[in-house]
């Protein structure tokens, strides 16, 4: 006999049909599977086997052909148990009922019990968009199903619970859930009025979130620079459940998900100095899965000791950084991941960390200072708008009781400026000042006579590059928009040109 079962591969974020063709006939007793299976996939027979028979069913005893088609797509990962069973079940006589038009994705367990598999929300995702509606995957995947609308899921805990569905017996579909419901259960555990003093710094983060731009705060250790990077995803706006998606689809993929199914809040990511470049980029050596640069996606990439990272790491980040996509190229093929964050990274200004303080004594020479700050390149620094010291704040200061502006006042503000550039940029396809080309800066940000004197004067007194020209054209636009000024004044553009190369 024969049967079809339809399932899912994960190419990258996008889910790619695959067909579970089962033909069962006489002849020698054997069980094989062909269709470019991974070695996940091919271990599937023993625990199929074990599954059908510990769940009360019988396994033919016959010769068992398994074809995943298309045959060129290469199948991995271990959500085929469950379609390889149920084809099994339906080609040998014990499931009747049809299976057409639903999808089937799951991990089986010896005893037939349904674990709980990655990538379920891109892979529901794709198959809504082709048209299928109907699903089946573990119980496990239950909360993360829920969030996607217009399909109906059924979540089994097991094999058996699963033939029942597809019998007809179970009309229990998964409960669909909200995004407000889900965002209301996490939080960040850090705020702004944590920080003491550093009002420039705090300034410069402000305008960062509200343009979108990437920050490098520069200073002594224990400063305050990595709590401030932590405040950052308390300042930016709330994630839309669109945006919500987006970040959940990678996070599932990268198998990383919470119990909520879905991720409410801004990522903010942290990799240690010690991070491979695949670690940031995504790879792998089976499977492509995205790196800490795509799990950053609508949040924060926070690059802690920027110079003791490699150099290889640190240059692969001068393409997400500029395209907001990342694209890995392994022999299996190529994958693009998104990448639109901002990126957030510390350094000190010299090996011991004192260099140009106020308040400690610098023990560096010149070349060691020379040599640590080539460490990053000058490409890369070019593509950070803001540059910002960072100096020791004063103990009178870390234990004043005055209190300091809360994330949520700061916020407020950015939110502003960020509606103002919506409507700004309704009909040009991006959201924020830090996206726009050469294009939409001649028509955005005309420059009076005097804040374009005030623009040249910069570019030929710090001798600028004509990309750090335009970021700080976009910098002042933003900093116009927190003071809801259609025009950018020589005071903006000054404000701008402070933030620009004076940290390293």
């Amino acid at each position: 006999m024969f049967s079809r079962i339809t399932s899912f591969a994960l190419n990258g974020l996008e889910g790619v049909p695959v067909e579970v063709e089962t033909d069962i006939n006489k002849g020698m007793v054997s069980y094989d599977l062909v269709g470019l299976p991974d070695a996940a996939v091919k271990e599937s027979k023993e625990r199929v086997r074990s599954a059908i028979k510990n769940s009360a069913l019988d396994f033919p005893i016959n010769k068992v052909t398994i074809n995943l088609a298309p045959a060129d797509l290469k199948k991995e990962g271990s959500h085929f148990d469950l379609p390889l069973a149920i084809s099994i079940l339906k080609a040998s006589g014990q499931i009747l009922a049809d299976t057409d038009g639903i999808v089937i994705l799951g991990e089986l367990a010896l005893d037939g019990s349904l674990r709980p598999v990655s990538g379920i929300l891109p892979i529901l995702i794709s198959a809504r968009d082709k048209g299928f509606k109907k699903f089946i995957v573990p119980a496990g995947n239950a909360n993360e199903a829920g969030y996607i609308e217009g399909i109906t899921v059924y979540a089994p805990s097991d094999l058996k619970q699963a033939v029942a569905v597809i019998a007809g017996e179970s009309s229990s579909p998964v409960v669909p859930k909200t995004f407000a419901s889900a965002r209301g259960r996490q939080s960040y555990g850090y705020d702004m009025s944590l920080v003491k003093g550093q009002k420039v710094a705090k300034r410069a983060v402000e305008i960062a979130v509200a343009g979108g731009h990437n920050i490098l705060l520069a200073g002594p250790p224990g400063t305050g620079k990595t709590l401030l990077a932590r405040c950052i995803p308390t300042i930016m706006p709330d994630l839309t459940f669109d945006e919500a998606l987006e970040v959940t689809k990678i996070h599932s993929v990268a198998g990383e998900l919470s119990e909520d199914g879905i991720v409410s809040l801004r990522p903010f990511r942290t990799p240690h100095h010690t991070a491979t470049t695949v670690s940031l980029c995504g790879g792998g050596s089976v499977k492509i899965r995205p790196g800490e640069i795509s799990k950053a996606h609508k949040g924060v990439l926070f690059m802690d000791e920027l110079p003791e990272y490699s150099r290889s790491a640190l240059e692969s980040l001068r393409q997400p950084l500029e395209d907001k996509v990342i694209t890995v190229t392994r022999a299996g093929g190529a994958i693009t991941f998104p990448a639109d964050f901002i990126l957030c990274a510390s350094m000190n200004p010299c090996p011991c960390g004192n260099y140009g303080s106020a308040y400690l004594q610098c023990t560096c020479t010149p070349a060691q200072i020379h040599r640590y700050r080539n460490r990053v390149s000058g490409p890369l620094l070019d593509r950070i708008d803001l540059q910002v010291e960072v100096d020791g704040v004063m103990y009178d200061d870390l234990v004043s009781e005055d209190a300091e502006e809360p994330s949520a006042t700061v916020k407020e503000r950015i939110e502003k400026a960020r509606e103002i550039q919506r409507e700004r940029f309704k009909e040009d396809g991006i959201s924020v000042n830090a996206e726009m080309g050469e294009k939409h800066i001649k028509k955005y940000c005309r420059l009076t006579r005097e804040s374009e004197d005030v623009l040249k004067s910069a570019f030929e007194s710090l001798r600028l590059s004509a990309r750090a020209r335009s970021r700080i054209i976009k910098v002042a636009r933003t900093i116009a928009d927190l003071d809801y000024s259609a025009e950018i004044s020589p005071a903006h553009i000054l404000e701008a040109v402070s933030y620009r190369g004076g940290a390293v």
